[in-house]
């Protein structure tokens, strides 16, 4: 490709085309772990810490979008927030049941203490 080619696909439908589908595809990307989550309230492999931070990050990322009234990245943002908390939401609300079960089920690793 050429600086042309490059610079007429840049001014193109192409750009708006790969924003788009990278917007639906890392929005959907927690429609599975939602509903797999939901379905089991197995929240085990969640990660507090990251789905804490994810979530923040996200609803940063939608008050940037609302402040340069960009509705592409308010609607990616606004549906991935959506998505992103309520797995934060299912991991403390499910999760919070399995704390006394773990602190009755003993050491966890070699050497730990009961």
């Amino acid at each position: 490709m050429n600086v042309d080619t490059l610079q007429d696909l840049a001014d193109g439908r192409a750009v708006d085309t790969i924003g788009t589908v990278a917007a639906v595809l890392t929005t959907m990307s927690f429609v599975p772990q939602a509903w797999l989550t939901l379905r089991t309230r197995d929240v085990s492999g969640i990660s507090l810490s990251m789905y804490s931070a994810f979530t923040v990050g996200v609803a940063l990322w939608l008050i940037y979008g609302c402040l340069l009234g960009a509705w592409p990245v308010i609607i990616a943002n606004l549906l991935t927030l959506t998505l992103a908390a309520s797995i934060l939401g299912m991991k403390l609300w499910f999760g919070r049941t399995a704390l006394p079960a773990l602190a009755r089920s003993g050491p966890m690793c070699p050497g730990d203490r009961a």
